[in-house]
């Protein structure tokens, strides 16, 4: 019997399908003559405790694009695999598709990454989890706190705790009126909190992604160098990526991070390193595969799918 798996994700004609890891993830089900579904998160529903889903299927991506066939609703507990791959924010609907995953979990699907691993998990927070490795760190939407770490640090990041690709990052080197608003802005006027990190020179030489697969960091990382004149490394900010051999000092950070993956069903997480510091641990739907595999020829995903 041919095995069901389905994939949650943004609107599908809203992905890039020359760099989408989640694409990648498609075609890798196509190739293993997989039945494969997609839908976005509003297609989810309860009938009382159960859980279904109104998807579509997809025999080839390109088909897809061209031909919208007919959806149809399916148990979550038919599906061999499920995979949410649905992008930041992490905001009220993102958050109530949480809730209806966590049901259909409890009640025996099979989802990666745990629904209740991406709810416990913000993933600015979760690299607090690991101090031994983190940059000096605050999260505050107190503007006397954030204006006491810039004078102890003098050169800052500032970042939302619930965004994604690079959006909304801002260095500040000074205190002016400028970066007081933008401050201002991102806090929301003092109610919503920010993480702040003291800056990593070493971000110029690459933000470096490292793919956790079930528990083992690939040995194959991606440098995001940024472009001349930023320091955002991220791919959607501008930033090239450069796939690299993983170091001793990256493996060393991501072994300590595995066994919590484990023990949280995270079975595909992206961690950032920058120099020697951990900056974020990706749990949503960490991407850059793709580049891994088009410059070096090995397959993150074939070695995910053989895990499962």
């Amino acid at each position: 019997m041919t095995e069901k798996v389905l994939f949650l994700t943004d609107t599908f004609e809203n992905l890039n399908f020359k760099k989408d890891t989640s694409i990648l993830m498609i075609e890798e089900g196509i190739k293993n003559n997989q039945e494969i579904y997609q839908s976005e998160i509003n297609g989810l529903y309860a009938d009382g405790k159960d859980v279904f889903v109104h998807c579509r299927e997809i025999r080839s991506i390109k088909e897809h694009l061209e031909k919208k066939d007919k959806k149809s609703d399916i148990y979550l507990k038919d599906f061999k695999h499920c995979f949410m791959r649905k992008d930041p924010p992490v905001n009220e609907d993102y958050n109530n598709a949480l809730h209806l995953l966590c049901l259909a979990e409890k009640n025996g699907a099979v989802i990666h990454n745990s629904p209740s691993a991406i709810k416990k998990y913000n993933e600015k927070v979760f690299a607090t989890h690991f101090p031994e490795f983190i940059p000096k760190t605050l999260i505050s939407s107190n503007l006397n706190k954030i204006k006491a770490f810039f004078e102890l640090h003098k050169n800052i990041v500032i970042k939302p705790l619930d965004g994604m690709g690079g959006t909304s990052i801002y260095k500040l080197d000074d205190l002016k009126e400028d970066n007081l608003n933008i401050i201002n802005q991102m806090t929301n006027s003092q109610k919503t909190q920010i993480i702040c990190q003291k800056f990593i020179e070493d971000v110029y030489d690459g933000d470096f992604r490292i793919l956790i697969i079930n528990g083992k960091p690939f040995p194959k990382t991606l440098a995001r160098i940024p472009k001349d004149g930023d320091f955002k490394g991220n791919l959607a900010a501008g930033g090239m990526g450069v796939a690299r051999d993983l170091t001793e000092d990256q493996k060393k950070i991501a072994d300590a991070i595995a066994p919590t993956l484990i023990e949280n069903k995270i079975s595909f997480a992206g961690i950032d390193i920058v120099g020697k510091y951990l900056t974020e641990i990706n749990v949503t739907s960490p991407t850059c595969a793709r580049e891994i595999l088009e410059q070096t020829d090995m397959n993150p995903i074939d070695d995910y799918f053989k895990g499962l």
